[in-house]
């Protein structure tokens, strides 16, 4: 039997998040932030993490730095019970990564220092420990520099061992969309990228294009939009999931959250609409609080949030009926 559910390669930060600082900054002047949020960063952890609330047991493999940053991040992945038998604790100078998200009211301003993230190597996976796993999943294709010449490898080490793999690239910070991509795409099973990114992935300026070109390679592919739900297509077949309404507070990984809730079904047997729904409820749960873990860290929180968006969509029937 599978050790875990899912295992995970990949990039560990904290996020800084600061609201209220002006979309258009003025220089040499002392800007004063509304709030600000210090929380679990980086696709990957926080795609660990809360897969591992949901249920899944996770294993995760990273490089971390030999600072305080990492100590809080391991800290929370632990408190979600995802297993860390297997990170790399570095000794050199480099620390561990942190990005500061300015939030605006359509857009949002991004900056990372990939510390450690850059420097993680195959060298630093212990290959059996993730094909222990009954799935593989990888975030931040492009922010694994000193790993990224042998991603493809990975993944079809993976794949020989049996194990379902998925991909979400998230953004390429170089704006080239190439390197391991297209090579890696050949040991995809379930590909996840926003709409932009199906985009760029596919060489196409069409949403459409885009989704019909990238089926023909992975045999599911899922492009979430944000306000206009996610769409999955996979054997000819094309399927779309309304949004779920919330009160959103904040959309920091509100992706990698979707990802998780996906991914819980599929390794369940469920069909692609409940797949959807469940990613499409997971990304929004996540947008209720800021950062993309807190909504997550009150244990029985997400739970009760499936209950009331069950009790909402049956008495909208209900009242249409």
């Amino acid at each position: 039997m599978a050790k875990f559910d899912v295992c995970v390669a990949g990039e560990l930060n904290l996020d800084l998040i600061l609201y209220g600082i002006p979309e258009t900054p003025s220089h040499e002047r002392e800007l004063l932030a509304s709030g600000a949020t210090l929380t679990l960063g980086s696709s990957s952890a926080i795609f660990a993490h809360n897969l591992a609330m949901m249920g899944a047991h996770v294993g995760f493999i990273t490089r971390v730095g030999p600072d305080s940053l990492g100590e809080i991040a391991l800290e929370r992945l632990k408190q979600a019970g995802v297993d860390l038998k297997r990170v790399v604790h570095a000794r050199g100078s480099t620390a561990t990564g942190v990005t500061i998200i300015l939030p605006h009211s359509s857009t949002r301003h991004i900056f990372t220092y990939p510390g450690t993230m850059f420097e993680m190597t195959y060298r630093d996976l212990d290959v059996k420990y993730l094909a222990s796993a009954r799935h593989f999943h990888m975030s931040s294709l492009f922010l694994h520099r000193g790993l990224a010449d042998r991603i493809p490898e990975l993944f079809r080490r993976m794949k020989n061992a049996g194990l379902t793999t998925s991909l979400d690239t998230n953004d390429d910070p170089d704006d080239r969309w190439n390197g391991a991509l297209q090579e890696t795409l050949k040991y995809v099973d379930i590909l996840l990228p926003n709409e932009r990114e199906s985009c760029k992935i596919a060489a196409t300026e069409d949403p459409e294009e885009a989704i019909a070109r990238l089926s023909q390679r992975v045999r599911i592919v899922v492009v979430k939009r944000g306000p206009g739900g996610a769409l999955a297509a996979a054997a000819g077949k094309l399927v779309s999931a309304a949004p779920v309404e919330v009160d959103a507070v904040d959309p920091v990984g509100a992706g990698d959250s979707f990802d998780a809730g996906f991914l819980y079904q599929y390794l369940r047997g469920a069909d692609l609409e409940t797949c959807l729904a469940w990613g499409n409820m997971a990304g929004a749960f996540s947008t209720t609080q800021p950062g993309g873990t807190e909504a997550f860290r009150k244990r029985g929180a997400w739970k009760k949030f499936i209950v009331r968006n069950r009790k909402r969509k049956q008495a909208a029937v209900g009242s249409r009926s």
